[in-house]
């Protein structure tokens, strides 16, 4: 019998340096698109003969060899596992749900101390998305800021930390995953915050719009909204008590917003005008000593990413201003670098978008099948 893993389990197998080969059993269009980091493909087809030296040929893997197999949901990969069993593989296993587990492994994170507050930052690993518990430990107050569809890891977390959760915020309208504040706010009874300038965006359900510089208030800390447009019109990034900035898709570790994805291809120079200033008159205001927490981090289709998942994806204002080539430029040239090479657009982002807005809705299946894939919503900077 072929035994199983939890995507949970092969993330931790892969962060201790386990020696084993991930054999990826989709066809390559699939597997080009997106995989994990060091994968090999070989595509199984149910409906041929499996030939076990044809298979070592192309893979060099013999029966001596630890393999790992994953498809897209677990099925073909466990009827791949069986074939390489039947055939004198003994040391075969299957990542259970495959992909779409794996687009669901999360890593929980402590931010260093910032003041008195507690940041949990919530780091979806496939994609790149990045959530946020605060936490006030004096009251046992806590908001939730950007979380995903997967809201009870934040409402576990939140509680095996004493923590209630009274207020939910989006910084935005997201393009590349389903958001989870609407259902986290209605599961625990929170309030749900949108920016005031979500309303341009054709937002169709219940919220609380913040306007510019409202501040609230979370046990003893504060939260205040900082609007900071680019990626989007209505996009808003969130202060915590002058220590920290939560900024969505507007500033990252690495990069900026892309600026096409609601204001579209031709219009993208206003997009990414409105970008300069809200990087320029606003975020870059603060002081070097602000802590920047961005609300995704890049991953690319093959996995790889240049921060160490399961550690603080953040940085400061201080070292954003002198080590992102992209602030150092003058609005001009800003302009002319965000635009000149844009990357592809997150797969499905106009469903997703219409779904984020309350327009549209979908059921858990389709949900997972939209958000497949790593994020896209920096720009390149080309």
């Amino acid at each position: 019998m072929v035994e199983t893993v939890t995507a949970t389990r092969l993330r931790d197998r892969i962060d201790a340096g386990e020696s084993f080969t991930l054999l990826d059993t989709r066809p390559e269009e699939s597997y080009g698109a997106w995989h994990i980091r060091d994968a090999i493909q070989y595509t199984y087809d149910p409906d041929s003969e499996f030939d076990a030296e044809a298979f070592r040929s192309r893979t060099g893997l013999t029966p001596d060899d630890e393999i790992v197999t994953i498809c897209a949901k677990g099925i073909s990969s466990f009827d791949m596992a069986t074939q390489l069993q039947d055939t004198g593989y003994e040391n075969v296993t299957v990542v259970e749900d495959g992909m779409e587990g794996w687009s669901e492994v999360y890593d929980i994170v402590e931010i260093p101390a910032v003041g008195d507050v507690e940041i949990v930052q919530f780091q979806r690993r496939a994609k790149g998305c990045l959530s946020y518990l605060i936490g006030d430990p004096a009251s046992s107050v806590a908001a939730v800021v950007d979380p995903t569809r997967h809201v009870e890891r934040v409402a576990a977390a939140a509680s095996d930390r004493g923590y209630s959760i009274e207020f939910v915020f989006d910084t935005h309208v997201h393009a590349d995953h389903v958001s989870g504040g609407r259902e986290l706010a209605d599961n625990v009874g929170a309030t749900y915050y949108l920016g005031a300038d979500a309303a341009d965006r054709g937002v169709a359900y219940d919220y609380r719009p913040l306007e510019r510089n409202e501040v609230v208030a979370v046990g003893d800390h504060d939260i205040k909204a900082v609007p900071s447009p680019g990626h989007t019109s209505e996009i808003v990034s969130y202060l915590v008590d002058d220590e920290a900035v939560l900024t969505g898709d507007t500033l990252f570790v690495d990069s900026v917003g892309r600026t096409e994805l609601q204001f579209g291809n031709s219009d993208a120079d206003a997009g990414a005008k409105l970008l300069y200033e809200s990087l320029h008159e606003t975020l870059l205001a603060e002081p070097d000593s602000v802590t920047v927490l961005p609300g995704h981090f890049s991953i690319e289709a093959d996995g790889t990413t240049d921060v160490t998942p399961g550690k603080p994806v953040s940085t400061t204002i201080g070292q954003v201003r002198t080590e992102l080539e992209l602030l150092t430029v003058d609005r001009k040239t800003f302009v002319r670098q965000l635009t000149a090479a844009l990357p592809e657009k997150p797969p499905n982002y106009e469903r997703i978008i219409d779904i984020n807005a309350g327009r549209d809705a979908a059921d858990e299946a389709a949900t997972t099948e939209l958000e497949l894939g790593p994020n896209n919503c920096a720009a390149t900077g080309d």
